[in-house]
């Protein structure tokens, strides 16, 4: 694991997979999957049992580590839906036609991860910003490579820290209007292009609505192009970059579970 931590601004929301590190054969490379706000609590929580908040699942049966986790779910309840069908493949309506079963001689890990690779190459989930991290890469190469992950899915590597962010506009010092709508974006903070030479404003309905013009039947875009500059831009990467603009570093340490 790397020893710089990276931040990930909150709201944050993602699930994970563990891994039992047990001296007892019976319970040595069991695993787990779960969900949470903050990932080094939890993961804390289930090596110290039921009576610090773990899971009576994970409870004497560890020490446990944290493969990864995949984050960047919009809200809670998508995350939760996600943890679910994670868990029960054959009982989601998403998964159950693949028959995700686990085959003689596959260890629990390979087939938590073969569910995995399906389940983000699938929608709903597909069309989604999320980020698959790798707490620990030697497990990466278990990792099968088809069904393939989407482009805008990124992997990536390394510990994060949570960073909460304000709930105000306070940082912007003047007006700002959506140049779709023309309106003055006053409840959530906008999205704005990434090219430094435009850097124009927009609200996040009015952008989603302009990325989907030709996939009218989804309701959130994938990626678009910048209606000034063209600029192509993905939806993912705006909405961090939004989020990392009204970053509090001060509550850093605030519990957000």
């Amino acid at each position: 694991m790397n020893e710089t931590a990276e931040d990930v601004f909150a709201p944050f929301f993602g699930c994970y997979l563990l891994l039992s590190d047990s001296q007892n054969p019976k319970f040595k490379n069991r695993t787990y999957v779960g969900f949470t706000v903050n990932p080094s609590r939890r993961l804390k929580q289930h090596n110290r049992g039921i009576v610090a908040g773990g899971a009576w699942r994970t409870n004497d049966k560890g020490p446990w580590k944290m493969v990864l986790i995949v984050h960047g779910f919009p809200n809670r309840i998508c995350a939760l839906r996600f943890e679910w069908a994670w868990q029960h493949p054959k009982k989601s309506r998403r998964l159950r036609d693949l028959h995700l079963t686990q085959r003689c001689n596959e260890t629990h890990l390979n087939y938590h991860l073969r569910i995995l690779a399906s389940m983000l190459a699938i929608g709903p989930w597909n069309r989604l910003p999320l980020t698959l991290r790798w707490f620990h890469e030697q497990y990466k190469i278990q990792m099968p490579f088809t069904p393939s992950r989407p482009s805008h899915i990124p992997e990536v590597a390394g510990q994060i820290k949570i960073v909460r962010n304000k709930s105000s506009m306070a940082c912007f010092d003047q007006e700002i209007t959506c140049h779709i709508c023309a309106t003055e974006v006053t409840q959530h903070a906008p999205v704005r292009c990434s090219n430094e030479s435009c850097k124009t404003f927009f609200h996040k309905i009015c952008l989603a609505r302009k990325f989907l013009e030709n996939e009218p039947k989804f309701l959130l875009p994938i990626s678009g192009h910048c209606p000034v500059c063209s600029t192509p831009l993905l939806w993912g990467a705006l909405i961090a970059a939004c989020n990392e603009n009204i970053i509090d570093s001060s509550d850093s340490d605030i519990d957000f579970e």
